[in-house]
């Protein structure tokens, strides 16, 4: 089963087959036939959509003249896009949904794939098309790319979720790479569409993409599959430092063995491996790749170079990462290589390492929502706790509320000047004043927003409401509009001849608004450092108070009963 890659169910049958052995097999019920003639239905809606779009690519005059010629400028090969069945979609309003329609399919079913709007108009239109394959190579979704060079159209749509797509649970390319995977035992990850097919056609097939989504616990599960061995393979740039560190940790609680290998400013993985070639780029990430603990505590020690409170930071942050290995060998090998780096006693990092495993199990065991089992969805999670309050628990436990209301003025009001004189958006501010502390928030969604935010402002972009609402990544859409539709509003006491004396409607108030989200949270933040810092001078033994170590936890204590102060102040509230 683990070699042929397949499913258990399809496993039996194939043994049994082989070895004419007759098996029972219980007959589906009433519902689930149902359930399973609308999946075979949606699949061949796609089959026929990938077919459409890529005769349009071929044979048709805008096909061939804008879509084709893209691929072509790429370097792509014809060979290379039939592969991968990449394709075009004209321009016209409805041709593809009325051609469907014609063909007798369920418009219904159109509109669940999102290949047809509400109002029976093309989803995709004028883009050049990716097809998005499952592991066993059904076409489960795709991506449209515009050409346009207007900013306000976004760059990549995709396919919503539906019934055969869960982006959480897909890798672009991953039918393509899975033998080659397995073969070479080492599975490589990219950023981008266009990376694993160039790469693919420069004989580099072990490659996949997770499509300019953050890697999930189920994508991790799927390289399992076939690996247990991942290479990372990013942009040089600090967006891509960013993307880089943001999986370690879930790599590694998967108990996978990673490397990175970061690419040349200036470089991704296509334009590299046109630079370069296909055996000096196959050199160059031999020869660069790097342990992603050791990456990680380089970066960290050299973003914190000559200030010992950031420094006790990204210790600690150092210390997490090795905390969520589950092999206990491997986990003792990178804390002697890493007392070496961070130039500190390896009994030390032994007892902060076990302090977190032990917060972590102790955390699983009481129910605290940002400890969730890997194996189990959030649902399954929340519904094993009681709660005593009608409030939702992880807004009682962590800093939601405060996490929520950032990322909330952030898309009502990002795009609006925070200071004029100083040329900085209420985006700009609010990310120079996450960025130190995004590693230490709670909910998810907030802190996917904000990475994905402070990504565009690296590229001088600034998302509009629009961006937010149309996002590929329905769990953004929802939180988007949510934001964007309040419940919130004032009494229209203008009307009245009552105005407002001391508090201006929102839209002119968001500076303020911000400026408060932002001390808000840093105080809570600063609170949790200093509860966590408490614990660890209260419990120190006469021997650590003695070493650096006590010192500099000792100065960041107090650094930060300052900060704590300061911001309390400002937001006129009372701290003990």
């Amino acid at each position: 089963m683990e070699h042929e890659h397949i499913s258990f169910p399809e496993a039996i049958r194939f043994i049994a087959n082989k070895y004419k052995i007759e098996i029972e097999e219980t007959e589906d019920s009433e519902a689930e036939k149902e359930k399973k003639e609308v999946t075979d239905s949606l699949y061949l809606i796609n089959d026929f959509a990938r077919d459409y779009y890529m005769d349009t690519l071929f044979n048709r005059n805008e096909g061939r003249n804008i879509g084709l010629s893209y691929f072509k400028e790429r370097g792509f090969r014809e060979a290379t896009i039939n592969k991968f069945q990449l394709g075009y979609a004209t321009d016209e309003r409805d041709e593809f949904t009325r051609k469907a329609v014609e063909k007798k399919y369920n418009i219904d079913f159109l509109r669940t794939l999102g290949l047809t709007t509400k109002s029976d108009a093309d989803f995709f239109r004028a883009r050049v098309m990716f097809t998005i394959h499952n592991v066993s190579g059904k076409v489960i979704a795709f991506a449209g790319r515009t050409l346009s060079a207007d900013k306000k159209q976004p760059k990549y749509i995709n396919s919503p979720e539906s019934d055969i797509y869960n982006k959480r649970n897909i890798l672009y390319g991953i039918y393509f790479a899975k033998e080659a995977i397995r073969k070479n035992d080492e599975c490589i990850l990219v950023e981008g569409y266009t990376d694993v097919i160039s790469l693919h056609q420069g004989g580099i097939e072990n490659v996949v993409a997770s499509s300019g989504t953050s890697l999930t616990h189920e994508q991790v599960r799927l390289i399992k599959r076939f690996t247990s061995n991942i290479k990372i393979l990013y942009d040089g740039d600090a967006a891509g430092i960013n993307a880089a560190l943001r999986g370690l940790d879930m790599v590694l609680e998967a108990d996978m063995n990673v490397k990175l290998v970061l690419l040349p400013d200036g470089h991704d993985p296509d334009s590299f491996l046109v630079e370069r070639g296909s055996e000096g780029f196959h050199q160059f990430i031999k020869d660069q790749e790097e342990d992603f603990i050791y990456f990680k505590t380089k970066i960290l020690l050299k973003e914190t170079a000559g200030d010992p409170i950031k420094k006790s930071i990204a210790i600690k942050d150092v210390i997490s990462s090795i905390a969520k290995i589950p092999d206990t060998l491997k986990r003792s090998i990178y804390i002697q290589q890493c007392s070496e780096l961070l130039d500190m006693r390896e009994a030390l990092l032994v007892s902060e390492v076990n302090k977190i495993i032990r917060a972590n199990i102790k955390a699983k065991k009481i129910g605290i929502p940002n400890q969730p089992d890997p194996d189990k969805n959030e649902d399954e999670w929340l519904k094993q706790k009681t709660v005593l309050s009608t409030i939702p628990p992880e807004l009682v436990i962590n800093d939601a509320w405060q996490e929520k209301a950032v990322a909330t003025i952030l898309i009502n009001y990002g795009h609006e000047m925070y200071d004029v004189e100083q040329n900085i958006t209420v985006a700009q501010y609010i990310i120079s004043n996450t960025s130190e502390i995004l590693q230490y928030f709670d909910t998810e969604i907030p802190k996917k927003i904000i990475e994905l935010v402070q990504d565009l402002l690296s590229k001088c972009s600034i998302p509009d409401h629009q961006w937010y609402t149309q996002n590929e990544d329905e769990s953004i859409r929802n939180f988007a509009i949510d934001a964007l539709t309040t419940i919130y509003v004032y009494a229209d006491w203008d009307s009245r001849s009552m105005p407002l004396q001391n508090q201006k409607m929102p839209d002119e108030n968001y500076i303020h608004d911000a400026s408060n989200a932002i001390l808000r949270l840093q105080l809570k933040k600063s609170k949790r450092l200093i509860a966590q810092i408490e614990d660890y001078l209260n419990n120190a033994s006469d021997e650590v108070k003695s070493s650096e170590e006590y010192s500099i936890n000792m100065k960041t204590y107090i650094y930060l009963i300052g900060q704590r102060n300061q911001i309390a102040e400002k937001l006129g509230t009372v701290t003990l």
